[in-house]
């Protein structure tokens, strides 16, 4: 390819207000764009729709699965627990197939936070629906809107660990986290409780999911500069 990498990422659907309407809106925070765009890709947002994704990875030169609402429990064969959210089921059943035919193709696919989770879910693994009931407190989601910097282990062999190095801060927010592990998934990175902070599928180009939100902190591009750099060119599997 030339030009700049064309980067699709997911988005809300959702009720929003501007001006005097308020109507059902496909969004993202803005925060998902800039990242894409500061490492040198152009960003197109995917909003839930009922089919086509297939066709629309094949216009694209990497997947971003961005952060947003509980994946649906029924996905990985479980009850809601009460903490869990309503089912999206457009969007889940929509980046699903996005997801698929990403893996498909080779693309480079990067997940933050719920993208990490439809990572996992995909290659048939579940989710700790309410993390306090396992760790006894709030400390990856310590009030609403507001991201805890929080210390994470990163392997040092794996892709991320050659990004990052053996430790990173990261801006965190979520009160769900991986339980067991998909099927040709790698977890690559954990919190001090040992809950699962990143996965990635060492047999394809770039498919890395981190549990925390690195759009929220500029000051550090290096995951995005890596994903779109791959997204930019081929190369092997590293």
């Amino acid at each position: 390819m030339t030009g700049r990498p064309l980067v699709g990422i997911t988005s809300y659907l959702s009720e929003a207000a501007w001006g005097v309407w308020r109507q059902p809106a496909a969004l993202i925070p803005q925060p998902y764009v800039d990242a894409v765009t500061r490492a040198g890709g152009t960003a197109v947002l995917l909003p839930p729709q009922p089919d086509g994704a297939a066709d629309l990875v094949d216009r694209l030169d990497g997947l971003l699965l961005a952060g947003g609402p509980d994946i649906g429990p029924a996905r990985y064969g479980a009850e809601p627990h009460p903490r869990t959210d309503p089912p999206h089921e457009l969007r889940d059943t929509w980046e699903s197939a996005l997801l698929a035919a990403a893996l498909e193709r080779d693309l480079p696919v990067l997940g933050v936070c719920r993208g990490l989770q439809l990572l996992n879910v995909a290659h048939g693994g579940d989710l700790i629906q309410h993390l306090p009931d396992r760790t006894g407190d709030d400390g990856h989601r310590i009030a609403p809107a507001t991201y805890r910097q929080q210390a994470v282990t990163v392997r040092a062999d794996s892709r991320l660990g050659r990004i990052l190095g053996s430790t990173a801060k990261v801006p965190c927010y979520h009160h769900q986290a991986v339980g067991r592990v998909g099927a040709g998934l790698e977890a690559t990175a954990w919190s001090t409780d040992r809950s699962v902070e990143a996965l990635e599928r060492p047999d394809r180009r770039f498919v890395l999911g981190v549990q925390w939100h690195p759009e929220a902190d500029p000051a550090d591009p290096r995951l995005f500069e890596a994903f779109v750099r791959t997204s930019s060119r081929k190369e092997t599997s590293a």
